[in-house]
């Protein structure tokens, strides 16, 4: 594809209706394209006008000169636009109609439709922004949590990619005084200059391990931790769901088996994104939508990162408890006593011999939710630190990339001191220079780079 001779355009906000549709266009024809359709009421046209300027007029159909729709039209000329091209973005009427009828007569005058974040490809391709910066855009529009929109703009601002650049610079300076020596075979290597090395290398090493570790539990404010509510049927699971969510998400009623699929929603517990799942009551069932929604139960019991085993604390303990008690025993999860409001039949002691953390709840008063709450956020985050400082890792092609980059360097620095040729530890510094620029884009493959901007939207 060549962008230099392309003409894109998309609509940039979402489906369905609204105050106002943007149609946004970039390229060499952008300009042209708008002067076409846009007829302005005392402005000039966007051709003439300067970059920054907002027009006021009408978009017509160039065929017979009939009004479609009363809009703004933004002008932003390269090099100062988002993808350093011409951009014009086109501000309708947010009807679908309306903006499907203007993007219609914009690709009508020859714009190609974008694809899903090409815009954004083009901000990377045309050196605005840099790889991660990218990334961090589709971050930002998926963020659910203040904390994980917090992270993302901590990216699109350089963050990462500025502390990339200082540990790349390091290596570079180290290879190119080993490569002096290759040049000249001559001159050995000194002993204390290659404990300098050694040294250095160490010291970038376990910083780029430390900035992987970050993943772990960075990686959670991004992607979300997902928590299952899973019992047997009737024990206040969707009673649970709604008092978390503070909202009627799942019908609550006195029949067993209400619940027949999974339902889903988000929670923001200290700014950590949770999708939270009410599961189907499991028991021995041979009905066959049950049954189904049991088989889907068990699913997320093996899927989800949180498991939330809840137990009605009114009735004794009966074979389907026990049964769950199993299946939660291998996995992270805290058993809930619900109905701490009723007198307790529950042993605690056969609770207690299962190991797992146990905390009296009651869904109808609110007992035991915030240390509910407590329990959730710590049960993957061993060590967040919400006054952290420093730049975090929550993509896993990054940390994929570190680890990458920590395992060339690891070689490297066996093969100085074990006073191997010179050729072979300057081999393992490119890997690992290598690995570090696939993180910026500095060195990345146009299949990876197809990848990431797939996962954008249409219009970015």
């Amino acid at each position: 594809m060549h962008f230099e001779s392309d003409t894109i355009a998309a609509i940039s906000t979402p489906v369905g209706q609204g105050g106002i549709g943007i149609v946004r266009i970039s390229g060499p024809q952008a300009l042209a394209i708008a002067d076409r359709l846009f007829r302005p009421k005392k402005t000039d046209s966007p051709s003439s006008a300067r970059s920054g300027s907002l027009l006021y007029g009408h978009i017509i159909n160039p065929s017979d000169n009939a009004v479609m729709d009363e809009v703004l039209v933004a002008v932003m000329r390269a090099p100062r636009s988002y993808t350093k091209e011409d951009v014009v973005e086109i501000n309708s009427h947010g009807g679908m109609i309306s903006v499907k009828r203007t993007l219609e007569a914009v690709l009508a005058q020859g714009a190609r439709l974008a694809d899903p974040g090409e815009f954004t490809k083009r901000a990377f391709l045309n050196g605005r922004i840099n790889l991660t910066q990218a990334e961090a855009v589709s971050d930002i529009i998926t963020a659910k949590t203040e904390e994980s929109m917090r992270i993302a703009l901590e990216q699109l601002q350089g963050g990462l990619s500025e502390k990339l650049g200082e540990i790349r610079e390091r290596l570079i300076e180290t290879g190119a005084l080993v490569e002096a020596y290759i040049d000249f075979p001559e001159d050995e290597i000194e002993t204390n200059t290659s404990l300098q090395i050694l040294d250095r290398l160490a010291g970038i090493r376990k910083e780029i391990d430390a900035l992987s570790a970050t993943f772990q539990d960075a990686r959670f404010f991004r992607d979300g931790l997902s928590v299952a509510i899973v019992g047997r049927p009737n024990v206040g699971k969707s009673s649970l769901l709604n008092f978390l969510l503070k909202k009627e998400r799942a019908i609550v009623t006195h029949l067993p088996g209400t619940t027949r699929d999974l339902i889903e929603d988000y929670l923001n517990i200290n700014g950590l994104p949770i999708r939270i799942m009410d599961t189907a009551g499991i028991r021995n069932s041979e009905e066959i939508v049950e049954k189904e929604g049991i088989r889907r139960s068990l699913n997320a019991i093996n899927t989800a990162d949180f498991i939330i085993a809840l137990l009605d604390g009114s009735e004794p303990l009966v074979g389907d408890d026990l049964q769950l008690i199993e299946l939660i025993r291998p996995k992270n999860a805290v058993i809930l006593i619900n109905k701490a409001d009723l007198p307790n039949k529950i042993s605690i002691e056969t609770v207690r011999e299962t190991g797992k953390d146990f905390l009296p709840v009651s869904a109808l008063t609110g007992k035991g939710i915030e240390e509910l709450k407590a329990l959730i956020f710590h049960s993957n985050l061993r060590n967040w630190n919400e006054e952290r400082e420093g730049v975090v890792v929550t993509n896993i092609r990054h940390k994929t990339a570190l680890d990458k980059t920590s395992s060339s360097l690891g070689r490297a620095i066996g093969l100085l001191s074990a006073d191997q040729p010179l050729e072979l530890f300057s081999i393992e510094l490119r890997e690992a220079l290598d690995s570090l620029g696939e993180i910026t884009g500095i060195v990345t493959a146009d299949d990876i780079l197809d990848k990431i901007f797939s996962t954008f939207c249409i219009g970015k």
